[in-house]
């Protein structure tokens, strides 16, 4: 199988002034096509070693699929969670799940900016089906800090080659503008899925 990079679901100027043309540009056809590359090399490896019965360099693919695979598929998720009509606060059932889960929306915000303003890599609001309710977490790289099972159905790229050319170190200005570009809508979506399947 081999992986593709979509294109943005906008133009790369739709998310100006809170994200760049220029960042989006460097971001989604450098950045994101090279975890699509990384991807794809490391599964050829594999199909290889296998097929050959080497398997000296089948360890470090593997690291390369899960650091590429993961790099790939949390930047095709924050594509789409953004969109230049979003901002707002979250309705319907997915707010009354945050209700539940985290007290209000102002504190999942607030632990949701705790963990972006800390990660190395993403700030991640996921559904947990082992306990069956919404968390937080913060990731580091692409893959360290992920909870199994748990499906990102949020995904905030604080990597500095996300923010860097426009806040310059002022992360927490980047988390902030963040939410005046969140689509609600493909976020409830990815939610009301998720609860379909295990609850």
């Amino acid at each position: 199988m081999s992986h593709e990079l979509d294109p943005l679901p906008y133009d790369y100027d739709a998310l100006e002034p809170h994200i760049s043309e220029q960042v989006l540009t460097w971001h989604h056809d450098t950045h994101h096509q090279g975890y699509v590359n990384g991807l794809n090399s490391a599964e050829e490896t594999l199909a290889e070693n296998r097929e050959e019965g080497d398997y000296g360099s089948t360890a470090s693919a593997l690291g390369n699929v899960s650091h590429n695979g993961s790099g790939h598929y949390l930047h095709h998720l924050f594509w789409n969670n953004m969109s230049p009509n979003g901002g707002g606060e979250p309705a319907g059932a997915l707010a009354a799940r945050i209700q539940e889960d985290f007290g209000s929306y102002e504190g999942w915000k607030g632990e949701f900016e705790a963990a972006a303003s800390a990660a190395g890599g993403w700030a991640l609001l996921v559904y947990d089906p082992v306990s069956k309710q919404l968390r937080n977490l913060k990731v580091d790289k692409h893959d360290q800090g992920a909870l199994w099972s748990a499906h990102p159905i949020l995904a905030l790229d604080v990597w500095e080659h996300s923010y860097y050319h426009d806040y310059g170190p002022a992360r927490g200005e980047f988390i902030e503008n963040f939410f005046e570009v969140v689509d609600w809508d493909d976020v409830a979506d990815n939610y009301e899925h998720v609860v379909e399947k295990f609850e």
